[in-house]
């Protein structure tokens, strides 16, 4: 799974590499310019400085790729590790500039996915005596969104849909502005048919009355149960009894994700993973 995040959105993620080196070099790292000979070759390491998930490994060697073939990456550990402090990670060796280019966007990459897949790590942990999966939603960094989600499945978490174009997510704007579950889900059904598409249905819902209208329409993928308290929860999976997939989300964290999970849903979903995480404290050297 984890590789395979790669191969499915390989064209996102160069796309991501190749703005963001263009973003950092501009017409050029003039400081390297300035005092560096790219016909010399350095080795340098990757250090952590303290216990983490590593994540990024996948990502650094896509970089260096389109960037420059020559430099050499001897790594240590592999994406989902769990690494100590002053453990290597890895090494690089090849032209000065070359590697000083590309420093910052690895190590910014390593950094953030670390912190990511280490939160993630941490959660999925803590509801692993349950079925119940951990998703993350669309409240990523703007334009950093693929690494973190790429982030979150390597701390053993899953992907939500990764943006507007790829699932039919029903929230609460969308049923006020066509005033009912029930308008908005017949809108969507020929919506569905119009367009001969299969692409998957969730549905927020606030309250029991708009589930129960969820189900005229059995081709609903997953109920989600927005800001629900645990009593709530409760009766939704009851009512529900396994009719659709189920999803809670809205104010989830470390100190109830347990609790909620064990109400019996399927899922829960948390912005934190890649909006309150915490990036992890690494040092790149020169040996």
């Amino acid at each position: 799974m984890k590789n395979n995040f790669l191969k499915k959105y390989t064209t996102e993620i160069d796309l991501f590499i190749k703005s963001s080196l263009k973003e950092d070099i501009g017409k050029g790292d003039i400081s390297s310019l300035s005092c560096l000979n790219n016909h010399i070759m350095s080795t340098v390491e990757l250090i952590s400085n303290e216990s983490c998930i590593i994540a990024g490994i996948e990502l650094t060697k896509r970089i260096i790729k389109k960037k420059n073939t020559s430099i050499i990456l001897k790594s240590y550990v592999k994406d989902g590790d769990y690494v100590i402090p002053n453990e290597k990670i890895f090494l690089l060796n090849g032209p000065q500039l070359d590697i000083l280019s590309i420093e910052r966007l690895m190590l910014n990459c390593i950094q953030r996915m670390s912190g990511v897949a280490t939160l993630t790590n941490k959660l999925s942990n803590k509801i692993s005596h349950t079925a119940c999966k951990l998703l993350d939603t669309r409240k990523t960094t703007p334009n950093f969104r693929y690494p973190e989600k790429w982030a979150v499945i390597i701390g053993g978490g899953l992907n939500n849909r990764m943006g507007l174009f790829d699932a039919i997510m029903i929230k609460d704007n969308h049923v006020d502005f066509c005033k009912s579950i029930t308008s908005t889900l017949k809108k969507t059904e020929k919506f569905l048919i119009k367009n001969q598409n299969d692409i998957p249905v969730i549905v927020e819902t606030r309250n029991l009355n708009e589930i129960k209208e969820c189900f005229a329409f059995p081709w609903i993928k997953r109920i989600l149960l927005d800001n629900m308290n645990l009593n709530q929860l409760k009766k939704a999976v009851k009512l529900i009894n396994k009719e659709f997939e189920i999803e809670a989300s809205g104010n989830i964290d470390e100190k109830n994700i347990v609790k909620i999970a064990e109400t019996g849903v399927d899922f829960v979903s948390l912005g934190a993973l890649t909006h309150s995480y915490k990036n992890i404290d690494l040092t790149i050297r020169v040996i």
